[in-house]
């Protein structure tokens, strides 16, 4: 039988799992680790020596357990990381990439097993949530420096062959809320400052931990763009949640901590804030059970719940 070259390259990538991948809206990049010598103080340090600013690495079986007395994998640790340079360029035409910086991933060994994966979003996933193109030239930039830099965290490794049935989102997969800030120009500040002390102490009241905070404007405003009063981001996680989710994917922690912003423009009397949906966990990596869902809505209800609080 002849084959013609078109489908002789759907053969080669189906091989090597790259069709398989093309659409997936996160990656998983996994390595044998039967001598335990790739662990996260080495995986931090990884992205630390690629130039990446490490917002935070957790080890999440230390609450896990806490909590519920047992962790479901032998290792699950979630990191955050950005790098500077690519986030203050990408933002002056998406601002909406902030929604990922920084950018989350879950660090995980299955109990029994000998291998150590560490999950993030693609280029894909990325796109569909921002409306950034997944062929930007920067993003693909980003996503390459993420991927060489993990090759480097976990010798040997390689990214999974994924084949999630990606479903339709079952409601908006950004969440977003704005109120109207009409001071002078040097109450801005305080005013911002107030804002944030209602948004902690509702999240806090909501059970949520905040395990990161960004002033992303300071960045900005180095690399001469002036456009934000501010433009702050949270890291927010809620142990419940990745707990419950986590137990059947471990993935789950390409979503979680989830980032929310929060900014004004100069000029503009509107703050906006967003954050990705939880309906962004359920239908890229095949959410199903209830409990899992359940957790996921009441989650989301409890933080819009704030959001409004903060922004009526």
């Amino acid at each position: 039988m002849k084959m013609n070259w078109t489908s002789f390259v759907a053969v080669v990538l189906l091989t090597f799992g790259v069709a398989a991948n093309a659409a997936q809206d996160i990656r998983i990049y996994t390595a044998d680790n039967q001598g335990g010598k790739i662990n996260p103080v080495g995986i931090e340090k990884a992205f630390g020596d690629a130039g990446f600013y490490v917002t935070g690495i957790n080890n999440m079986n230390i609450p896990f357990d806490a909590k519920y007395k047992k962790h479901p994998h032998e290792l699950y640790y979630l990191m955050t990381v950005h790098k500077k340079d690519f986030v203050n360029k990408i933002v002056k035409k998406y601002p909406e990439m902030a929604l990922f910086t920084p950018l989350s991933m879950s660090i995980f060994t299955r109990n029994g097993d000998k291998t150590i994966s560490i999950s993030s979003m693609s280029a894909n996933g990325i796109s569909k949530i921002t409306g950034i193109p997944a062929d930007n030239a920067d993003l693909a930039a980003y996503m390459k420096d993420v991927a060489d830099t993990l090759a480097k965290a976990l010798p040997n490794g390689k990214f999974e062959n994924l084949s999630y049935k990606i479903g339709k989102p079952e409601g908006e997969i950004v969440q977003r809320f704005t109120m109207e800030m009409d001071v002078k120009d040097d109450e801005i500040e305080d005013e911002a400052e107030g804002i944030q002390e209602e948004l902690e102490a509702g999240l806090e009241t909501g059970g949520f931990v905040v395990a990161g905070f960004n002033q992303l404007a300071d960045g900005f405003a180095e690399a001469g763009n002036n456009t934000y009063d501010f433009f702050d981001v949270y890291s927010i996680c809620k142990v419940p949640v990745i707990y419950t989710v986590s137990t059947t994917h471990p993935e789950a922690g390409a979503f979680a901590p989830c980032t929310l912003y929060m900014y004004k423009k100069k000029g503009d009397p509107l703050v906006h804030f967003a954050y990705p949906s939880i309906y962004n966990w359920i239908s890229s990596i095949d959410v199903v059970d209830k409990e899992s869902k359940e957790v996921l809505l009441k989650a989301q209800n409890l933080m819009n719940n704030t959001l409004d609080e903060v922004t009526e």
